[in-house]
């Protein structure tokens, strides 16, 4: 499986002395060639390797490619963690001005509004490029998603912080209920 990220997040991809790239591939049981020329990025399966880990190895890269730390990324690592990547020239198309107002919105001033999306939903939010990425379990993942949307479809911020207040109490009480159903 191959795929290209930005050559500017090669270095990261990577890590210093090549540890980011020995934990994917040590993890994951998979083999990562990386092209730091044209930022090509091709993952082979090792022997006895899980099908469902060159997967999950393409998620992990594609991450970092998008933005998130490896500290971040490596969440994807448990199962219950999942990546989207939200591509804005869906929306919008090339439109520049707009690309820099729809991210502007979602990162707010000083990057208020990110983190108030990270705070109330317990996943992680990303901004680089034409792209927004979100990272956390799918309850987390779904209340993000829908936050951002509403904030690129032109919602007031007051509006989406409501909504994320109400989500995050709605799991937490769903987490309760989760603990006290357990054996």
């Amino acid at each position: 499986m191959s795929f290209l990220i930005p050559k500017a997040r090669i270095g990261v991809l990577i890590g210093q002395n090549g540890e980011v790239k020995a934990e994917i591939e040590k993890r994951l049981n998979v083999e990562l060639n990386i092209d730091s020329e044209n930022g090509l990025v091709i993952i082979k399966p090792k022997e006895g390797s899980d099908p469902l880990s060159i997967l999950k190895a393409k998620d992990v890269v594609n991450a970092i490619g998008r933005g998130f730390s490896p500290e971040r990324a490596f969440k994807l690592f448990n199962e219950d963690v999942l990546l989207e990547i939200i591509d804005l020239r869906d929306l919008i198309g090339k439109n520049e001005n707009a690309m820099q107002r729809l991210k502007g919105r979602v990162i707010g001033k000083d990057g208020k509004t990110r983190k108030i999306i990270e705070e109330n939903t317990g996943a992680y939010v990303t901004v680089y490029g034409h792209t927004i990425g979100i990272i956390g379990n799918y309850d987390a993942l779904s209340a993000a998603r829908e936050a951002i949307e509403m904030l690129l479809k032109g919602k007031q911020h007051s509006t989406v912080y409501k909504f994320l207040e109400a989500k995050r109490r709605e799991i937490k009480r769903k987490e309760h209920i989760e603990l006290w159903e357990k054996p």
